[in-house]
């Protein structure tokens, strides 16, 4: 187990008044506990932060201290990395659509992950989004599914 935690497990996790709450504070606990490695992106912190603070999304939303509070403990942790783009990815991104049908709009959140993902060599994402079922390269785990 090891692997992108994407912004609806730590949305999931943060929002009490959600019904996956507790099976996601449950999975981000043990991802903190754990040995693995886990990953996040920028625009996985970003994305969180717009949408925990968000009245259309929470809601009670979150003030922006209480959102990123509950992300620095993740940020913070000596098991968890944040990827970033290097010398690649531009390379990577061009391959990537090549791949896709037509992507557009707000696939484009997922397509800069998955090539985050790619350009880092990580393979799996733990996330609730079928988008990423899009991408070859990606494993799609959904921890909050039963069993």
């Amino acid at each position: 187990m090891a692997g992108v935690i994407d912004t609806n497990i730590f949305l999931y996790g943060a929002n009490a008044d959600a019904r996956e709450h507790r099976r996601a504070r449950a999975f981000l606990q043990a991802a903190l506990e754990s040995p693995d490695r886990w990953y996040t992106t920028e625009g996985i912190v970003y994305e969180f932060l717009r949408a925990a603070t968000h009245p259309k999304v929470f809601d009670r939303p979150l003030q922006w201290d209480e959102a990123f509070g509950f992300l620095s403990v993740f940020l913070g942790a000596p098991n968890v990395s944040v990827l970033s783009a290097g010398e690649t990815h531009w390379e990577l991104l061009d391959a990537q659509l090549r791949d896709l049908n037509q992507p557009g709009g707000n696939l484009f959140f997922d397509v800069r992950t998955a090539v985050l993902m790619k350009e880092h060599g990580v393979r799996e994402i733990y996330t609730a989004d079928t988008d990423f079922l899009q991408f070859a390269d990606v494993r799609v785990v959904n921890p909050l599914r039963d069993g």
